[in-house]
């Protein structure tokens, strides 16, 4: 099914078609997006999914790109991108931050660090945009999203109405949360602590030297691939120990500073990661026993 020529017409300066997706990844992979709509508001945002009640055409929603392969052939439907107008950070009370879904996670850590708000520097460490970090639970060094979480603001697809969910609303798991699909997160409301910005500071720089020390950067990945398997069992410790932290595929491979990160040289296609992927699973659980649980998102044909 494709959009109708109003509907296009209607939204042409946020909408496009066979857009390239691979810039929006960081793997830098990915065909193109049937349609590619990107909302100047959230008004805007609503009155296009009421439009798309009658088109009925598959929505995708795209965070930052940080933990997501894009299959070669692209994604069919609409994939909806929210930009800029996403991103306002505020200060809402002496210890609480209001973000929007696509402010990115580290520039809500800084705008903590500014305004004296502690127990939030784990996000520094944290690729990606806050909405992610939402509905995978994301987290570091003994501290994730939903414990400094107050609420979020979404927009319900059924109904095209938004609507405030509250903490205690939301079930949580390690890397996830029971959120529906159903869902688009708009904003997000999360509780620090009163500190002295000095010792933020100090404590954020601490994790992000620790993360630099053990994690690859300037290369293009989308950080662990996997889940960590229980509450002893890391991943790169069952990948290693199963002899595939030299695993290659086309010019993809296992990073060799952490063996759970999977790594496009330059001229990867998605489907290099994936094998790759699929390749280290099949080898950790004949040798483990373990079947391994993707972290990344794989989405598209």
């Amino acid at each position: 099914m494709r959009l109708n020529q109003e509907l296009i017409k209607k939204f042409s300066e946020n909408i496009s078609n066979n857009t390239k997706l691979s810039n929006y990844s960081w793997f830098n992979l990915g065909g193109p997006a049937e349609y590619f709509f990107k909302p100047k508001n959230k008004e805007q945002l609503i009155e296009f999914l009421e439009e798309n009640r009658q088109n009925k055409l598959k929505l995708t929603i795209l965070g930052a790109g940080s933990n997501l392969l894009i299959r070669d052939k692209g994604i069919r439907g609409v994939v909806i991108k929210l930009g800029l107008p996403f991103s306002e950070i505020k200060l809402i009370d002496q210890d609480i931050i209001e973000a929007g879904a696509a402010a990115l996670d580290r520039k809500v850590a800084n705008f903590a660090k500014d305004n004296g708000i502690g127990n939030l520097e784990f996000l520094s460490c944290i690729p990606g945009s806050l909405g992610g970090a939402i509905i995978m639970n994301s987290g570091c060094y003994g501290n994730d999203i939903s414990k400094v979480l107050v609420s979020i603001k979404v927009i319900d697809l059924k109904s095209c109405k938004e609507k405030e969910i509250k903490r205690d609303e939301i079930e949580f798991y390690y890397r996830g949360s029971n959120l529906s699909n159903e869902l688009i997160i708009t904003s997000v409301r999360l509780k620090g602590k009163k500190q002295l910005r000095e010792i933020i500071e100090k404590r954020q720089n601490d994790l992000i030297h620790k993360k630099k020390l053990t994690q690859p950067s300037q290369v293009k990945t989308c950080g662990s691939t996997f889940k960590n398997f229980g509450n002893n069992q890391k991943a790169w410790q069952l990948i290693k120990q199963s002899g595939c932290d030299s695993f290659k595929e086309g010019d993809a491979e296992v990073s060799k500073k952490h063996c759970n990160f999977f790594v496009n040289n330059g001229k990867a296609n998605a489907s290099d990661i994936e094998k790759l992927i699929n390749k280290v699973r099949e080898t950790v659980s004949k040798k483990t026993g373990i079947d391994l649980e993707l972290e990344i998102k794989i989405v598209g044909d």
